[in-house]
């Protein structure tokens, strides 16, 4: 897939969020899921979702609870975990002991670790705005 073909998805999918049109959304996820990795597909969405939030931040909440197939939101929720697993390692935090992982891939977090996290967040949103 080109970059043009790539950006030309992201934008279809994302007038399907904003519009909320579940059958339009559907047929491009499985459009998409037959060319590509389940991986690629989640990071399409994962993008498309970053630029609807910026206008309409209830149609994500739509797409999560009417449009995403269960295996593309069990991949969206593995990558955030991925990221968070490592953000929190590279800040000193132990695995097992200040952070774990659930049975429902819930990130569990003591509160030395949730501060840590929830003040990362905010510094970084604050370096954006």
């Amino acid at each position: 897939m080109t970059c043009v073909e790539l950006e030309r998805q992201i934008a279809k999918l994302a007038m399907a969020m904003m519009t909320r049109n579940s059958q339009i959304g559907k047929d491009l996820i499985s459009h998409l899921k037959a060319q590509l990795t389940t991986e690629a597909v989640a990071g399409i969405i994962i993008i498309s979702i970053e630029r609807v939030l910026w206008f309409d931040p209830n149609s994500i909440l739509w797409t999560v609870n009417h449009l995403l197939p269960t295996d593309i939101y069990q991949e969206i929720q593995n990558t955030f975990l991925v990221h968070f697993y490592k953000q929190l390692i590279n800040k000193g935090f132990v695995p097992g002991k200040d952070f774990s992982i659930d049975a429902k891939s819930q990130l569990l977090l003591n509160p030395q670790a949730k501060s840590a996290m929830f003040s990362n967040l905010i510094e970084n949103n604050l370096k954006t705005t």
